[in-house]
């Protein structure tokens, strides 16, 4: 097996404005495992709030290239167990464990559906995110694009744009990015209106959750709270849905070991991105038969993807059928 890794950089077709900041482009690590002509991709991004370097990951990289190109081909279930020993960030761990989903699926000719038997029925429509901005030009987005699912980014709460968001004929939900008071989640909880919204994503900073009441009348979903899931158990008072993403739970492996035990616990489920290409957007695609909500947008935003696999159209998730996770380099 053949290692290779390359950095990229996505262009964002206009300014993504969150909390956190706001960006013009994402840094990108692209990585290929190769085996008898047959190549597999995983990708990782570099998010300023998670602390991502890339160039770090590059170096790690090199440090265990070799042990990496000496593993014989084996189930990725294995291969995961394998990557575990080099204590590797989730982010580069996701990369890895789903290039080789998508090797393996290719030179075993099936794809990744096909490999764990998932549901490709009544695939759920995925939201498209409107940046933070004047809350008239976020409602004529809305209004003008032909997706019917919204993720609308908010700094902190504003009831009069809560109002006007609640009075849009189409599916909206809204992500603080933990800018939220305690006051202000205190107030969406039991504001019989605010059931309307589809879901509200991680109000508070990461462990400020206890203000939080599963009961109300918000749909909390947990981002940055839930990291993984280890995490799940403890927010079962808080939170009632949650978002998993590849990249912080550690890929496909792990995720869908995630969905199972969130399932048993009663969670909703999301499968959600960051700013990526179409090639993490194709593995997270195959994921969507088992969620409750998708928000897999990421590419959709980026003006130089240069993959092709599964992909997302108006909000339907487009599966392209093809071995492995789908994708092609452009």
């Amino acid at each position: 097996m053949e290692l290779r890794f390359e950095l990229k950089k996505l262009h964002l077709k206009e300014t993504f404005s969150i909390a956190y900041g706001n960006y013009n482009h994402r840094d990108a690590l692209l990585i290929e495992l190769s085996h008898q002509n047959c190549k597999g991709y995983g990708e990782s991004v570099a998010i300023d709030y998670y602390q991502i370097n890339l160039h770090d990951f590059v170096l790690k990289l090199k440090k265990v290239q070799y042990q990496i190109e000496a593993q014989k081909i084996i189930h990725p279930k294995d291969f995961f167990k394998f990557l575990l020993s080099f204590n590797l960030h989730s982010f580069l761990l996701s990369a890895l464990d789903c290039a080789y989903w998508d090797l393996f699926g290719k030179l075993e000719d099936k794809s990744f559906l096909e490999l764990n038997q998932l549901p490709t029925d009544n695939l759920v429509e995925s939201s498209i995110t409107i940046s933070i901005g004047d809350i008239e030009n976020q409602i004529n987005k809305i209004q003008k694009s032909e997706w019917m699912q919204f993720k609308v980014k908010c700094k902190g709460l504003n009831k009069n744009h809560v109002g006007k968001l609640l009075e849009i004929d189409k599916r909206i939900a809204l992500d603080s990015n933990a800018s939220f008071t305690d006051e202000d989640c205190i107030w969406l909880q039991e504001n019989n209106e605010i059931q309307k919204f589809s879901y509200l994503e991680q109000p508070r900073p990461i462990d400020n959750y206890k203000v939080l009441q599963k009961e109300g009348f918000a749909n909390w979903m947990a981002d940055e709270d839930c990291q993984n899931i280890d995490s799940l158990a403890e927010l079962i008072p808080y939170y009632k849905s949650i978002n998993i993403k590849l990249m912080k739970c550690g890929g496909l492996t792990p995720a869908l070991e995630m969905i199972k035990k969130a399932r048993e616990l009663n969670y909703k489920i999301m499968i959600g991105c960051m700013t990526e290409s179409t090639v993490g957007i194709s593995a997270g695609c195959l994921l969507t038969g088992l969620a409750d909500f998708v928000d897999l947008d990421g590419a959709n935003l980026i003006s130089n993807d240069y993959a092709t696999g599964n992909f997302v159209e108006n909000g339907k998730i487009i599966l392209s059928g093809k071995p492995g996770l789908g994708i092609d380099l452009r």
